[in-house]
């Protein structure tokens, strides 16, 4: 088998994992399980012993029912809108201004959602008897407010009823210029006559319906909780195991965040280093909450205390999440192959800074690909080159052996030997580039930096298809010519199959980003002409430049 076979044969292979992992996951029936009472019901209960937050038996459908009669405040940012409930303070809806709908790029896009698409909220209580959570119905300052120019942030105060015993909590969420972060902050006054050491939790809130997923045939990418923490580093978690009470992830650690991650986007909650529990429960039968429990400091009687959490609701741009906590860059998640495409990325950010476009980047990075590998694309070319110039003899010698297969394929070794070719030489060269070239599919296919990125004329988004198939067309006229540059298999079935091969591929291009056909555009030109020179050279009888 020579090298352009391999290759092709490695990436269509890699094209029916994805097709098969994309159908597996089409056709997985939706976990079912009886609704639980409260929404949050089987949260883990903080070592204190206090009840866990909405223990008292509420349907989760009226809790939404009450939920949008309650009243909204309004915050404006210069880079999101925000609707935050007066039950629990909630962020029950959050607009992106500066990330435009997929389906209609006329309107914001929206993170959390109040039931448009989904239903996914982020909210927060204290967990303690008679002490404010998600469900109780705070008084609201104000029901708008906006950054104005020359300000850096703005805080939106939310009252909670006092309590029997006279504790009075306050709720306070802060945004910030030109951040997607925010501080959820709670201010209670002991007014009882004993001390106060309760706790809070912080969670999301979600269908368990995937996000928007990138353009493909059949890939698919994680929508669900994730947690972190520096000893046992990043964990995903998937709704079916979170219905299934499969999930695994850590329970206590003393530092790290939880988060919901979904495909360019991603929420988190980040507490400051200290003894934290997370966890992740099923709501009801398409709802799922997960987070994370902190003590708060215990407040002496008379006396006040505060307790601030960070929140991130954005994209997943990575200096912004590099800059929120440790580790939750991970969340931009490429696998296994993250040691190759981390650097990637990080070059392709580059060429972005010296270009201004993410097209021309893309372009650049397959330039330097290619040229990193020359030497060993010109070893597999040149090994091609010369099988190309044996396919007449080795065609005589199976029109001489006939069906003889023992004898044919020792006069083909001999040939072999005598011309000093290896028909696997190129081989190792294509094995060791597959991996980069991966890791470069999967850091286009999944970084939010492609999202609405224009190249030139007719691209105006590099991460969805081309609205006119003219990339997947050209990469299709490419892959013919590249197959018409190789050795034609002895075979005459193999040889129509190879022939097939680009049409085949034209066909999955279709759909697929973009960015992505540009990657492969590119570097099948450069293949070409660095193929057509060692062709010519060979078939001359000189040799190819080192």
């Amino acid at each position: 088998m020579d090298n352009r076979r391999l290759i092709l044969l490695l990436v269509f292979s890699f094209s029916l994992v994805m097709l098969w992992d994309g159908w597996q996951k089409q056709k997985q029936p939706p976990a079912q399980v009886a609704s639980q009472a409260g929404p949050n019901a089987g949260v883990p209960t903080p070592t204190a012993g206090s009840a866990a937050p909405g223990a008292a038996p509420q349907a989760a459908s009226a809790e939404a029912a009450a939920a949008v009669k309650a009243p909204k405040a309004i915050i404006r940012t210069d880079v999101l809108v925000a609707e935050v409930s007066a039950q629990g303070g909630d962020i029950v809806r959050l607009e992106l201004t500066h990330h435009k709908a997929t389906e209609d790029t006329s309107r914001n896009y929206v993170l959390f959602d109040n039931g448009e698409k989904h239903n996914y909220a982020a909210q927060t209580g204290l967990i303690g008897s008679g002490l404010p959570n998600h469900k109780t119905l705070f008084s609201l300052a104000t029901q708008s407010v906006e950054l104005k120019d020359g300000q850096d942030a703005v805080t939106l105060r939310m009252d909670a009823p006092p309590t029997a015993d006279g504790v009075k909590v306050s709720k306070l969420i802060t945004f910030h210029r030109n951040s997607y972060q925010a501080e959820v902050s709670y201010e209670i006054t002991n007014g009882s006559a004993a001390p106060l050491a309760p706790h809070a939790y912080f969670q999301f809130t979600r269908d368990g319906k995937p996000a928007e997923q990138p353009g493909g045939f059949g890939v698919q990418t994680f929508t669900g909780p994730a947690f972190y923490t520096e000893a046992d580093k990043y964990q995903k978690v998937s709704f079916e195991d979170v219905a299934a009470k499969k999930a695994k992830f850590v329970a206590k650690a003393a530092d790290g965040w939880s988060a919901m991650v979904q495909h360019y986007f991603v929420a988190g909650w980040a507490p400051a280093a200290g003894e934290r529990e997370y966890f992740a429960n099923q709501v009801s039968s398409d709802l799922y909450s997960a987070g994370v429990i902190v003590p708060v400091a215990a407040i002496a009687p008379g006396q006040s205390g505060k307790l601030s959490v960070p929140l991130y609701a954005g994209p997943q741009e990575q200096s912004r999440l590099e800059t929120f906590a440790k580790g939750f860059d991970l969340v931009v998640d490429y696998g296994w192959l993250t040691i190759i495409a981390a650097p990637l990325f990080w070059v392709l950010e580059w060429f972005h800074k010296l270009t201004g476009n993410w097209g021309w980047a893309i372009i650049l990075v397959t330039i330097a690909l290619k040229a990193l590998f020359f030497p060993l694309s010109a070893a597999s070319y040149k090994s091609m080159a010369k099988m190309k110039t044996l396919a007449p003899r080795l065609q005589r010698l199976k029109e001489q052996y006939g069906d003889d297969r023992m004898k044919m394929q020792q006069a083909m070794m001999d040939l072999y030997k005598r011309e000093k070719v290896n028909p696997l030489g190129g081989c190792l060269p294509i094995l060791i580039q597959i991996p980069v070239f991966i890791a470069l599919y999967w850091v286009l296919l999944g970084v939010v930096e492609m999202r609405g990125a224009p190249w030139l004329g007719w691209i105006q988004d590099l991460s969805i298809k081309d609205p006119y198939y003219i990339l997947p067309l050209i990469m299709g006229a490419t892959s013919f010519i590249q197959t018409k540059l190789n050795p034609a298999p002895p075979d005459p079935i193999q040889a129509k199959v190879m022939m097939m091969m680009p049409i085949l591929f034209t066909f999955m291009f279709l759909w697929f980003p973009a960015g992505l056909v540009l990657y492969w555009v590119v570097n099948n030109t450069l293949s070409i002409a660095q193929q057509w020179q060692i062709n010519r050279m060979i078939a001359a009888g000189g040799k190819p430049a080192e």
